[in-house]
């Protein structure tokens, strides 16, 4: 009877074991898939309302490490350490002339900067500067470096209140900055485990490998891109033109993002598969028309290359024209073609 019992405690264990195996090749195999801005926003709090992504290492691989170049092609607005530069590249041993991407996660709770050194970087040498800068080192590994207001000026000029305390993951290879201690703690707390909102996820996927990005929840992309933010003439223009291409409804999350390309991606999130088919229609009708609120007409900036429906999301792939700011000029409102 003993050995009975031991046979069925290792066959039980044997395919405990079998399953964890399967488990773990899941993740890895999701890993495998995900793209580098699905991985980034992976780090983001659950709070988080808006995303703004910027893929510093391909963005250098398409126009070099000059940030005047960077933003002649519209690709560092998304940024949140730009104007810090030159100092954090002295200073603080990171910058957008040697990180692999940069993530800014903002909510009603906080706002939180991820950046991802390069591959073989040690955060250890981050962690000297800070000690050189005169950073407070926390009593552990995974706690929050004190800056604060006060230490910035004596640091450098032009440097974001984003940067006054400061977090290290090394396993990771992730430093993290909040102009708020308690909430960079919070965000470290959760780093990996919390998850933002699906449809967000959504949206971030459908985007691809983008250079950069900005993203929004349902409830900030209603405020953030709507027609209520134009003035009356503007609005009473844009309920024209949204009562003659037909029914918008609300979005649960929005993205737009400029692709290697050159292209602008906007992917649009709704309630359900109907919902997506009729505003593939009647929004990018909005998006070849006129412009209330952001002046003159969409056209003169872009063409619609094509406009899908897939599931509950709606594409839009626009081509820029010569010299204009696709992004960085429609990644705030109003937009009709974003308005809920």
């Amino acid at each position: 009877m003993p050995k009975r019992v031991t046979i069925m405690v290792v066959a039980v264990l044997g395919l405990a074991l079998l399953a964890a195996a399967v488990v773990v090749g899941v993740h890895w195999w999701q890993g495998r898939d995900e793209t580098t801005f699905e991985q980034a926003a992976a780090y983001a709090p659950s709070d988080a309302e808006r995303l703004s992504w910027t893929n510093w290492s391909a963005v250098r691989k398409q126009v070099g490490s000059d940030l005047d170049a960077a933003f002649d092609a519209d690709l560092s607005s998304a940024s949140a350490l730009v104007e810090s530069a030159p100092v954090l590249e002295s200073e603080f041993g990171f910058s957008p002339a040697n990180a692999e991407w940069e993530l800014f996660s903002q909510s009603a709770e906080g706002a939180v900067v991820i950046v991802k050194l390069p591959d073989g970087a040690a955060v250890g040498a981050v962690a000297d500067h800070l000690d050189d800068l005169g950073f407070a080192r926390p009593k552990d590994d995974d706690g929050v470096w004190m800056g604060g207001d006060t230490l910035l000026p004596e640091v450098g000029d032009n440097l974001t209140p984003e940067l006054q305390y400061v977090a290290l993951d090394a396993d990771a290879g992730l430093v993290l900055t909040s102009d708020r201690d308690d909430y960079l703690q919070q965000v470290v707390d959760g780093l990996g485990d919390d998850e933002i909102s699906g449809p967000m996820r959504s949206v971030v996927a459908a985007s691809g490998e983008p250079l950069t990005a900005a993203v929004y929840d349902g409830d900030r992309v209603c405020r953030a891109l709507a027609m209520s933010q134009a003035d009356d003439d503007d609005q009473q223009t844009a309920d024209r033109l949204i009562k003659e291409a037909g029914t918008v409804d609300p979005l649960t999350a929005y993205a737009m993002s400029v692709q290697p390309g050159g292209d602008v991606r906007t992917v649009m999130a709704f309630a359900d598969d109907e919902q997506a088919r009729t505003n593939a229609d009647s929004r990018s009708t909005l998006a070849i028309g006129p412009a209330p609120g952001q002046g003159g007409n969409f056209a003169e900036r872009f063409s619609v290359s094509s406009a899908t429906a897939e599931g509950d999301l709606v594409t839009l792939d626009l081509s820029p024209k010569e010299g204009s700011y696709v992004f960085s000029d429609l990644s705030s409102g109003p937009v009709l073609f974003a308005t809920c």
